[in-house]
């Protein structure tokens, strides 16, 4: 019995020394395209980089995760305004790997009628760790679908 919590207290510090590790080293956002920008954790944490590439507003895709500066970005959920303010858009996760890189994807797919794979492709090519997950990709799939039969004008202004 002792021996599983062990292993349990084990992996749980393991994941930290992980998530620690990724904060100092993938700090740098990937500018997707003019003002959008995708990165982790550690990217979201470092403020001077932020500030020098005119990024205003953080969008966070992790629920757990509070924001870093509070009283220098604007910090949102779904809907985001900042490309109409003149600022850049960091979209984060916590690795910026899944949950981030399928709203970039999306965002991609609709704002530029990209196909999903182009989209993804796209982002691959700036950040290489970009991998969503079988769910995210499924759900991709049917909003490249849904875009596909749907009059995009009237379904989203961005």
């Amino acid at each position: 019995m002792e021996g599983g919590i062990f292993r349990e207290r084990l992996k749980a510090l393991a994941q930290i020394m992980q998530a620690l590790k990724m904060v100092k080293e993938d700090n740098v956002p990937c500018e997707i395209e003019e003002g959008v920008y995708l990165g982790s954790l550690g990217a979201a944490n470092d403020k001077i980089t932020l500030k020098s590439l005119n990024i205003t507003h953080v969008l966070t895709v992790a629920s757990s995760l509070s924001p870093a500066h509070p009283n220098d970005f604007v910090y949102k959920t779904i809907p985001e305004e900042a490309r109409t303010t003149g600022g850049g858009v960091l979209v984060h996760c916590f690795a910026g790997r899944s949950r981030s890189v399928t709203v970039v994807v999306a965002y991609l797919m609709f704002k530029n009628r990209m196909p999903l794979l182009e989209a993804l492709e796209h982002v691959k090519i700036l950040r290489p760790v970009a991998s969503p997950n079988l769910g995210f990709m499924s759900q991709l799939h049917g909003f490249e679908r849904s875009l596909q039969g749907a009059n995009t004008d009237t379904v989203l202004q961005v």
